[in-house]
């Protein structure tokens, strides 16, 4: 009887397969096997691998700053998309307007033209009094990631808050509940678990845009390897650095879309 009812355990052959889909380990799998031909085609150690380990602390340093300009953007992004999407909830018509215009233009811009119109919209230094502060570069791509970042975020805002039922409301007020009482306590804990997933793949997604930032003179980790590329001046090496590039994103944005798709299986029924 015992035996009846235990959970049947899935075929070895099942477990092998399962594991061998695993994106991480087949793609050391695949690295491997390259690795290990590539050497015998040398005869030797490949000295492109020697080029890609001496500028590696200089590619980590690259992937810092796009990391950092993709937080801040988002940071911003946030708070101001946050604003906006309260203000599309107005009673307003006009303002519903208002924000409904803003959205839509910097949704649907190419992120590459907001880069290039905050690049040069800004002045290079600003005038404050008797001194002069500079206005670096990578502040202005902050800031045009920032644009299509609120413009997304108000729209997942207002979808989160017209997204619950009526019916609470509604019920809370019964309770004689005010209306920041309503919002704070009942609306937007709800919100918050509704609006985490397209957060999170919003992020994954600015985060990938900060490649371009090298377009306009900032010193990430696109320019880096284009620099690396240049002073090394081998094809092999230059093939071998791109995909280091595309490893390193892959390996920062993959887990946040994994969460992302683990955060909506768990509120998908909530």
């Amino acid at each position: 009887m015992a035996s009846e009812l235990t959970s049947p355990q899935p075929a070895p052959a099942l477990r092998w397969s399962a594991l061998l889909l695993n994106p991480w380990l087949l793609g050391l799998l695949v690295a491997a096997a390259l690795l290990a031909v590539w050497w015998h085609a040398e005869g030797r150690f490949p000295p492109a691998l020697a080029h890609l380990w001496q500028w590696s602390p200089a590619l980590v340093r690259g992937m810092w700053t796009n990391i950092y300009i993709s937080m801040l953007a988002m940071a911003i992004g946030t708070v101001a998309g946050l604003f906006v999407g309260a203000l599309a909830l107005s009673q307003w018509a006009a303002l519903r307007s208002a924000t409904r215009w803003y959205v839509q233009a910097f949704r649907n811009a190419p992120i590459l033209v907001l880069i290039y119109f905050t690049t040069y919209v800004f002045p290079f230094e600003l005038q404050l009094l008797h001194w002069r502060l500079p206005f670096p570069d990578w502040i202005k791509v902050v800031l045009g990631l920032a644009l299509p970042t609120s413009a997304v975020v108000a729209e997942i805002f207002r979808g989160a808050i017209q997204s619950i039922p009526t019916a609470q409301w509604e019920a809370a007020q019964s309770l004689a509940f005010k209306r920041w009482q309503i919002f704070g306590w009942i609306i937007l804990p709800q919100c918050v678990r509704r609006m985490l997933p397209p957060w999170m793949n919003l992020y994954a997604s600015i985060t990938m845009s900060t490649s371009l930032a090298s377009l306009v003179g900032v010193h990430d980790i696109v320019d880096t390897a284009q620099i690396a590329s240049n002073t090394v001046a081998r094809t092999d090496f230059t093939i071998l650095v791109y995909v280091t590039l595309l490893a390193l994103f892959f390996a920062y944005c993959y887990p946040i879309a994994r969460t992302t798709r683990r955060l909506e299986k768990r509120h998908a029924f909530r």
